[in-house]
């Protein structure tokens, strides 16, 4: 053989690569480092092209479920784009529901929708599906690669889809092709890794100055496009004397050092956001698609600033609608926009916040130590304090909800994650895996409802497989809490609510685990130290009182059924942890008259 024919394509990664090989490749490149699923016939082309790489590794979990929830984990820890995969048919629909989050949330993810073989489709074959149809509503990009000269240019649009417009792509692949030759010269344009920020028009920033010079009571509402402009939206807020309210995807991004903080709205609500929110003159919405428009006033004027000018407007009647982002647009205000003196209505918000919390916190503080079941407040406000300070929360959907957003106090370095878009039960399990995957040093606790942890409870195997740190702390009150509650506020007689559960401390040392037990209030400190201290996967199961829902007598269930509630009339009698010492801190700021 000629030398030349020898050497030929010897500095080339990926010639005489078959597809599967070439995909991963591609992955690699893009940043990808761990892909989540479970192995399986038209998949099994990539897992083997994966096993032998040396840069990628494949995690197996239990569900596929659990694959999508674990990569938009990973991909909201990290900004990066993270990928999970699901065999053909029944194994790839089961990421549909993580997927979904994963899309709303604007977590870069690329799902492996692998097919059944390329010349049977259409035909009603064996666990035939139409991924590239399914997936649509849940992505930005989905289609199927159905030669293998297409494999590289249809993979890379895909990543770029996920990464440059934050969310979901989907590449349908039949097994049969992925097995096939590659491309000998595939094309290898350059990857997007991130985007460019986006600054609004002058025109705009013109109308935003002139509207906020002639306020004399301005409002910031924030939402987790706040996230990285922190310190932008606290210079902004001092200089125009404005109250700061947060959604709860915004909790962790603004809340913390905020000496303008007035607490949150929406269903789970607390302090005088509602309030700062309806007797401003301006309300700005900064980075939030806040989707309860019945919290939202309809007789203030209101401007709405976000990175995606799909979402302006679409919640409230605007008077402008401002595209760019939270960071850049503040830096554009912050010189141009006249400095306002009169604080007088931002320190009665403030003292409107205190006084909320002053008024809620003696419910949780109340013999806690002696109360048996644990009060849930009590358990959620102790986490607070014994969890480390730079911790990844993950929360289930339902009361855990309530309880992360009362009492875990964010700080700039901590990570609260939850399916706060989407919805979903059974997320916070799945969403501590990929967290703690991207960094096995960092504290990662699951804050799961018993419902939420027994839904996907298999891939608590799945952190014992690898030996995941993860703490998963189960609040057990034998019931799905806020279902119950949607029941009891219309009239309804609780119905299908009640959980007989196991010991699930017992299911985790089964398991190969740690776990506790703890059913008395003077027990909980030291289990969840001891279990917070202990090297691997851990499990405290906490025996919490399902009859923590206390209802305010002027509340409709049509409130409740709407989300059409003051934030002032509170749905929950609870406590509010550390929170109502910092708001007891910045109303000593208040200058006396």
């Amino acid at each position: 053989m000629p030398v030349s024919e020898q050497t030929e394509g010897a500095d080339d990664p990926m010639a005489k690569q078959n597809v599967a090989e070439q995909f991963v490749d591609i992955l690699v490149r893009a940043g990808v480092r761990r892909l989540y699923g479970v192995v399986g016939d038209s998949l099994n082309p990539v897992v083997d092209a994966v096993r032998r790489s040396s840069d990628i590794d494949w995690i197996h979990v239990r569900h596929e479920e659990t694959a999508a929830f674990a990569a938009g984990a990973e991909a909201q820890v990290t900004g990066n784009l993270a990928a999970c995969a699901g065999s053909c048919g029944p194994g790839n629909l089961h990421l549909i529901n993580g997927l979904y989050d994963a899309h709303r949330s604007m977590a870069p993810v690329l799902a492996l929708a692998s097919q059944i073989p390329s010349s049977e489709i259409g035909l009603g074959y064996f666990q035939e599906t139409h991924p590239d149809r399914l997936f649509q509503e849940c992505s930005h990009y989905s289609e199927m690669i159905s030669s293998p000269q297409q494999m590289p240019r249809l993979l890379q649009t895909a990543i770029q889809h996920a990464v440059g417009r934050r969310g979901v792509s989907v590449v349908t692949l039949p097994g049969d092709v992925a097995a096939q030759p590659g491309p000998e010269k595939p094309l290898q344009s350059a990857l997007v890794t991130s985007r460019p920020t986006v600054r609004p028009g002058d025109e705009e920033i013109d109308k935003l100055v002139d509207l906020i010079d002639r306020a004399q009571r301005v409002t910031l509402f924030c939402g987790s496009g706040t996230a990285g402009a922190h310190a932008e939206v606290m210079e902004f807020a001092g200089r125009v004397k404005s109250p700061v309210g947060h959604a709860l995807r915004g909790k962790e991004w603004i809340q913390y050092d905020n000496p303008y903080d007035v607490g949150m709205s929406g269903l789970l609500g607390y302090g005088a956001a509602y309030e700062a929110t309806h007797e401003c003159d301006l309300l700005i919405l900064l980075g939030t698609d806040f989707p309860y428009n019945a919290f939202l006033p309809d007789n203030v004027k209101i401007a709405q600033v976000d990175v995606r000018p799909e979402v302006l407007g679409r919640r409230s009647r605007l008077d402008l609608a401002v595209w760019g982002d939270v960071r850049e647009t503040l830096r554009c205000l912050i010189p141009r926009v006249k400095e306002k003196t009169d604080r007088r209505f931002l320190d009665r918000m403030l003292k409107k916040h205190t006084d909320a919390l002053e008024g809620v916190v003696k419910a949780y503080t109340r013999k806690v130590e002696k109360h048996v079941p644990i009060h849930p407040e009590y358990v959620a406000s102790v986490l607070d304090e014994v969890a480390a300070d730079d911790a990844v929360f993950t929360v289930d959907t339902g009361m855990c909800n309530v309880w992360a957003a009362r009492y875990i106090s964010p700080n700039g370095r901590r990570r609260i994650i939850g399916s706060f878009s989407h919805g979903s039960m059974a997320n916070a399990l799945p969403m501590a895996i990929g967290a703690q995957f991207t960094d096995r040093n960092r504290q990662v606790v699951s804050i799961s409802g018993d419902g939420g942890f027994a839904m996907l409870m298999g891939d608590f195997l799945t952190l014992v497989q690898y030996d995941l740190p993860v703490k998963v702390v189960v609040f057990n009150n034998s019931s799905l809490g806020m279902v119950q509650l949607e029941m009891l506020v219309a009239g309804l007689p609780s119905y299908g609510t009640t959980n007989r559960n196991p010991d699930f401390a017992a299911v985790a040392r089964a398991c190969g685990a740690y776990g506790v037990r703890v059913e008395k209030p003077k027990d909980l400190p030291g289990a969840l130290k001891d279990a917070f201290s202990h090297k691997g996967p851990a499990l405290v199961d906490v025996v919490t009182d399902p009859n923590a829902l206390s209802i305010p007598p002027k509340i409709s269930a049509e409130m409740v059924t709407g989300f059409a509630l003051s934030a002032s009339k509170m749905v929950l009698d609870g406590g509010v942890g550390r929170m109502l010492q910092m708001a007891r801190s910045n109303v000593r700021n208040v200058p006396r008259p």
